[in-house]
């Protein structure tokens, strides 16, 4: 693809290592020291190229529904700005990132950075050689945590039902990163194989072998005491006492008295009688009362009948009376001035539908420029 001829007056002989392109003519060009953002000429703004130095101090991200903001800190110069459409956010942010980590030196010559993953406020960046860690508000800053390839001793994971624990031992001491497991299978295997390559293995196992910690100290079996022995069981065992033996006793008695279990059965046995007899009256009773003597109705029926024919007479008879009921069919003609304005009115409405489309193609030119970030 070609360069715009206002960029490569802006790139001082520098080689682009990547571009990304921000819809339309507009694209962004990164270099080793600088990131350049071109604007293509629209309505809204003339062709531009502006560059951005990677010595920032901070990085920080404003995203929105349609853009999102890029704001480069700098020791003398404050802040600095670009705006760019919101779907191309990572595209953009991925070699951004790589350039201000070179241009602090956080990177050396020759590294390259393989992926950057962002959970909320944890921005994790895997290079060649190394994974650095940033957590806060902004995307980088100087508050940040490296941990070199050479210094890992262990690598582990732990799944989980929400988030992977990623456990990397750096000189013995384990740091525990947790990453949503919709990104964590890509953070594992990239993670992984820039392990692999960087120690030339082809394993996991192999990794742990190789770089983790020899122990010398070896195994110590520890003594366990068990005491002095298990107290043998006492042959004689104690004496029932005088309370038990007069319980069991007192139970035997109250079983042998047949009496009071037959004249309770006779107290029941009344009881149920009587209730019996008390509710035989009451159906009786229920009876009598439920006996009615029928009803004529033939004299309210006749009366209804004759209501219905009455009002019946009467509606026919106004129906036939109302002249206002009795509408002749009206023809008329179309009237000639009326088809002429129909006809101005039309041509009106053509020409109308004309400035509207051109006023449509202004607006959509208009809206597409400003996703650009203009």
């Amino acid at each position: 693809m070609s360069v715009p001829g206002i960029v490569t007056s802006t790139l001082d002989g520098e080689e682009i290592a990547a571009r990304v392109s921000l819809g339309g003519d507009d694209e962004l060009f990164i270099t080793p020291t600088r990131t350049i953002v071109y604007r293509s000429d629209g309505l809204l703004s003339d062709e531009s190229a502006d560059d951005y130095p990677h010595d920032a101090d901070r990085l920080t991200l404003s995203e929105g529904r349609r853009k999102t903001k890029f704001t480069l800190e700098y020791a003398l110069d404050g802040e600095r700005t670009f705006t760019i459409p919101s779907s191309v956010t990572d595209e953009v942010l991925h070699p951004v990132l790589a350039g201000v980590l070179s241009g602090n030196g956080i990177t050396e010559a020759g590294e390259t950075v393989v992926k950057t993953y962002r959970f909320s406020e944890l921005t994790l960046i895997i290079t060649s050689e190394r994974l650095v860690k940033h957590i806060g508000g902004a995307v980088w800053d100087g508050d940040y945590e490296e941990y070199r390839f050479d210094d890992v001793t262990n690598l582990d994971f732990e799944d989980g039902s929400v988030a992977t624990q990623i456990v990397l031992t750096v000189d013995g001491r384990p740091q525990r990163i947790k990453a949503p497991n919709e990104e964590a299978n890509d953070l594992r295997e990239r993670l992984k194989r820039a392990l692999f390559e960087y120690h030339d293995v082809g394993s996991l196992e192999e990794l742990n072998e190789t770089v983790g910690e020899d122990d010398d100290d070896g195994s110590r079996e520890a003594a366990v005491d068990f005491g002095g022995g298990v107290d043998p069981l006492d042959a004689d065992p104690p004496e029932p006492d005088d309370n038990d033996t007069s319980t069991g006793d007192a139970t035997d008695a109250q079983s042998a008295d047949p009496l009071a279990s037959s004249r309770s059965d006779g107290v029941a046995a009344d009881s149920g009688r009587q209730s019996n007899t008390n509710d035989g009256g009451q159906v009786q009773w229920s009876h009598a009362e439920a006996e009615t003597a029928p009803h004529d109705d033939s004299d309210s029926v006749a009366a209804t009948t004759d209501s219905d024919s009455f009002f019946e007479e009467t509606a026919e008879t106004d129906t036939a009376d109302d002249p206002t009921r009795r509408a002749d069919p009206v023809t008329t003609e179309p009237d000639p001035e009326l088809i002429e304005r129909l006809e101005a009115l039309e041509a009106a409405v053509e020409r109308q539908n004309e400035i509207i489309e051109k006023q449509g193609e202004t607006i959509e030119q208009l809206i597409a420029e400003l996703r650009q970030g203009r």
